[in-house]
């Protein structure tokens, strides 16, 4: 198969988060593979920013890897972070030369067989929600052309990733709003019912359920439930709203 034909598979692969079934973690797999397959690296780890503002390793492609990456954030230092933090590329990094700026990470790299470590972020436009390593035992760097694979990977996977999780927050948006909703029906019938039942105009049967929740600690929606079912007496609602 053609590489340039390989390339545009993986491109749309990597852009299909809006499915039913989507899965992040294998998602994420997926990109560090399809990475270690497409450039010149050995391995390759992920993290991502769990969206309180701390990295997590959430991909890699072997256990080494795995390992280097959280010896990363155990000893905050090495390229993922450094990634992360600025947004910026960090490519062609010389493992035994990285020991002066990254003793442990540094050390520990070279000490699992690799020479070379590269890091891209998973970012669009200044919104940076990862970083994406790539380890080599061979020290033969990257090529630009290699290079812009992998930040083309790494973008094309943050946008569907963004993409995925601002459909998802509508979803929850519209759940919350159709519970909201259904509640507020419901209030106006417990309202309907209580009036008719005590001879309380509308306003006060609101605010007698409202004091009756507060005073009993149940959630309203609870109470406007039991009301409409006739399953709170009106001497218990009268006997909380006048102990106010």
């Amino acid at each position: 198969m053609a590489r340039e034909q390989r390339l545009a598979e993986v491109f749309v692969e990597l852009a299909d988060t809006l499915v039913e079934e989507f899965d992040l973690v294998e998602f994420l797999q997926t990109l560090t593979e399809r990475a270690v397959e497409l450039v010149n690296a050995d391995s390759a780890g992920l993290m991502l920013d769990d969206q309180r503002g701390q990295l997590k390793v959430v991909a890699y492609t072997d256990e080494p890897t795995r390992i280097l990456e959280l010896l990363e954030l155990q000893s905050d230092e090495g390229p993922c972070l450094d990634c992360f933090a600025t947004g910026a590329r960090l490519i062609n990094i010389d493992v035994r030369s990285a020991q002066d700026r990254w003793p442990r990470f540094g050390a520990a790299a070279a000490g699992a067989g690799f020479a070379v470590a590269h890091a891209v972020p998973m970012r669009l436009r200044r919104q940076v929600i990862g970083a994406l390593n790539l380890f080599s035992h061979s020290p033969a760097p990257l090529s630009d052309d290699h290079v812009a694979v992998v930040q083309g990977l790494a973008d094309v996977a943050t946008i569907g990733l963004l993409h995925e999780r601002a459909v998802r927050d509508q979803v929850v948006l519209a759940e919350q709003l159709q519970t909201a909703l259904h509640s507020r029906i419901l209030i106006e019938q417990a309202k309907g019912v209580l009036s008719a039942r005590s001879g309380l105009d509308v306003s006060g049967a609101f605010q007698r359920m409202r004091t009756y929740a507060r005073h009993t600690g149940q959630p309203l929606t609870v109470v406007v439930e039991n009301i409409v079912a006739g399953s709170v007496a009106l001497d218990e609602l009268r006997r909380e709203a006048e102990r106010r």
